[in-house]
């Protein structure tokens, strides 16, 4: 890795995404003048994105940021102090977003929204499915589109439009870093002064302190910590495809002692069935996920059916995962352990997670309409279990995958 963060490579792409290769904001360089400890070492382009992330003034009314709820601290999560810990509360005193708040560390690995070829490994037929893109819906092509989303959503940020950012960044503290990095006239074009302001925020979430890889697990990658009896047998129980199967959704290379190709998410996206949250969910309104994304049917092959996506929401990484709960699009656990459980004995315990009717029958699916429940995944293990069969996993076993994915919360380094 370079002094600041990205590797070369990494850095050389985005500039030329940006068509910003051999201006000085992508020198490896860190900015002139005294700065504080947490932005030392990042290069002009990457602080001015560090400073319109942590804007208070970019909402309406203002004291709401990006950093607000994506906090440092909380593995860039949160929900900037909202009574109902699975949303945010946004700038207006009654505004709180509609979905549990994700993590958007490791954010910057995921690749741009689109169908890929996804093969069956017992029959090698090859079919497209959706994978990538930000947010649980994948709405945004890429973090760059994804900027847009909270700013302008009228329950986060409610920023009224492109020039009143434009404007509040042109008229604020750090506008002379604005126009070091992109020139005098910067601010001239409300529009493109906005892509890069935008373009400065995504240089910024592609440094190093959203993706550390400092973990324990990375560690013993590294050859540098060993794992503990328990959690190696949950990183086996997690590898195991007759157990926790986890690796189907929550990829990594087996074979590798990189860090990087142990990102603990295929970007694919899966409807799971979890239960409703009754804190946010209304059965007027349900949460549809892939389905309801615009766009999306334009974007497909031509035999892909919409309603088949109904219920599905794109698979996260489990990187930092024991600190970043509520868990589930919706926050209706709020133990990782829960997760972990409900994952095992979904189907052979349902009434352990869902709610009965007067005969006492468990509700499976409660948080998706009839229609969509045909789309819950219920073949790949561990969601192969009928009601009163065995499930994959034990209690014991369901403790030590836990335990397990405790070593993926990154740590301070010296």
């Amino acid at each position: 890795m370079t002094l600041y963060g990205l590797s070369k490579a990494r850095r050389a792409a985005l500039c030329a995404a940006f068509s910003l290769l051999g201006s000085a904001l992508c020198a490896q360089t860190a900015p002139s003048g005294a700065v504080a400890p947490d932005e030392r070492g990042l290069t002009p382009l990457e602080l001015l994105g560090k400073r319109v992330f942590e804007d208070v003034n970019l909402s309406s009314p203002a004291g709401v940021s990006c950093a607000s709820c994506h906090d440092a601290a909380k593995a860039f999560q949160g929900n900037n102090g909202s009574s109902v810990p699975a949303l945010a509360r946004g700038s207006l005193p009654t505004s709180l977003g509609k979905r549990n708040t994700p993590s958007i560390m490791y954010a910057s690995y995921a690749p741009p929204f689109a169908f890929i070829d996804d093969k069956d490994e017992e029959t090698g037929k090859v079919e497209k499915i959706p994978a990538g893109g930000q947010f649980f819906d994948g709405r945004a092509r890429d973090l760059l589109a994804q900027i847009e989303g909270p700013i302008f959503d009228p329950l986060e940020m409610n920023a009224p439009s492109k020039r009143f950012v434009v404007e509040a960044v042109r008229d604020g503290a750090y506008a002379d870093l604005a126009r070091q990095v992109y020139g005098e006239k910067v601010f001239a074009d409300p529009d493109a002064a906005f892509e890069k302001l935008a373009q400065a925020i995504v240089a910024f979430e592609g440094t190093a302190r959203f993706h550390p890889f400092a973990s324990k697990f990375d560690d013993y990658l590294r050859g540098e910590a060993q794992l503990t009896a328990l959690e190696k047998k949950g990183f086996e129980l997690f590898k195991d495809k007759k157990k926790g199967n986890c690796l189907a959704c929550h990829a990594g290379k087996e074979e590798s002692r990189n860090p990087e190709d142990w990102l603990f998410t295929d970007f694919t996206y899966d409807a799971l069935g979890g239960p409703k949250n009754s804190a946010i969910s209304s059965a007027k309104n349900p949460d549809l996920g892939l389905c309801a994304r615009a766009g999306l049917a334009e974007a497909a092959p031509a035999d892909f059916k919409v309603e088949s996506v109904c219920g599905a929401f794109k698979v996260p990484t489990l990187r930092n995962i024991a600190v970043t709960g509520p868990y589930l699009h919706n926050g209706v656990f709020d133990k990782l352990r829960d997760v972990v459980a409900f994952y095992a004995t979904r189907d052979t315990d349902p009434g352990r997670w869902y709610p009965k009717d007067q005969r006492g029958k468990p509700q499976k699916f409660d948080d998706l309409p009839a229609s969509a429940h045909d789309n819950v995944n219920v073949e790949e293990v561990p969601y192969d279990r009928k009601l009163g069969e065995k499930p994959r996993l034990s209690e014991k076993e369901i403790d030590a995958i836990v335990a397990f994915l405790e070593t993926l919360t990154d740590r301070p380094k010296p």
